[in-house]
């Protein structure tokens, strides 16, 4: 894997005399050149976050020009990592993670929208339950329906029952990254993404490490709209990364110990 050449990182805190929220949550975002949509996302932060956010870090994984802070400022401490070359989705969250100090750990992603403080108290209650890995929310399409967001352990087997013969899934082993809260305690514990999986598949082989470590996942009773784009099936490179990345992991350890250990029997 290629490690990115990384530029100088712009830090912001609050505006002076502003409240300082409790050290809770530290949420990384990374940006595809997608400034629109992490505007709008950061609005959406700067509005609920409800004291829960301590830190919030944005990933520019492409070139992009600094990011301008509300009027009023940046209600929580403000920070922007810069890559000179793209980097994998796991090893932008990670780095963004070394700048954590924060009691909580969440992966967001740009395409979302947000439900208010509601949504912060909901996840931290699931994600600080004991042996609790990590705390997600239900992802619903624009249209109200429900996203498919809760998956079973990538096997040939499992994708042969899924996609050809239409079978419904048999248990939840891994949710997709979209939207996360992790204790950070765990994610040192786990040592964050493999960055060996560039992209796709960095979700499913993080949370099979975390259930063989004896950790739950934990969905929380809130719920945020996801306008996920579904790139993976689309002919051209993200489908190339897909599928070398469904190779690295049916090709290493982790999926099979994770199928071994729960068999029954």
């Amino acid at each position: 894997m290629v490690k990115p050449c990384l530029a100088p990182l712009i830090v912001s805190a609050p505006p002076a005399g502003a409240p300082a929220a409790s050290p809770r949550i530290t949420v990384s975002v990374v940006s595809h050149d997608h400034a629109d949509m992490v505007a709008h996302l950061l609005a959406q932060l700067c509005d609920g976050h409800g004291g829960w956010i301590e830190h919030c870090i944005v990933t520019h994984n492409l070139g992009a020009r600094p990011l301008q802070p509300p009027e009023q400022g940046w209600p929580f401490r403000f920070t922007e990592l810069f890559n000179s070359q793209p980097a994998g989705f796991g090893a932008n969250h990670n780095r963004a993670f070394q700048h954590c100090s924060s009691d909580f750990f969440c992966v967001l992603n740009p395409d979302i929208e947000l439900a208010g403080p509601q949504l912060w108290q909901a996840l931290v209650q699931e994600a600080a339950a004991p042996g609790a890995g990590l705390a997600y929310p239900t992802l619903l399409n624009p249209d109200g329906s429900r996203q498919d967001n809760e998956r079973e352990a990538v096997t040939p087997v499992a994708l042969l029952r899924r996609h050809l013969l239409k079978q419904p899934q048999r248990r939840v082993d891994w949710v997709s990254a979209a939207f996360w809260l992790v204790p950070a305690a765990v994610w040192r514990q786990l040592g964050g993404f493999d960055e060996g999986f560039f992209m796709y598949c960095e979700d499913t082989d993080f949370c099979l490490r975390l259930r063989l470590a004896g950790l739950s996942l934990r969905r929380a009773a809130a719920a945020v709209v996801h306008q996920a784009m579904r790139r993976s099936r689309w002919p051209g490179r993200q489908l190339a990364w897909h599928l070398y990345s469904l190779g690295r992991l049916w090709s290493g350890p982790v999926l099979w110990r994770y199928v071994a250990a729960s068999s029954p029997g």
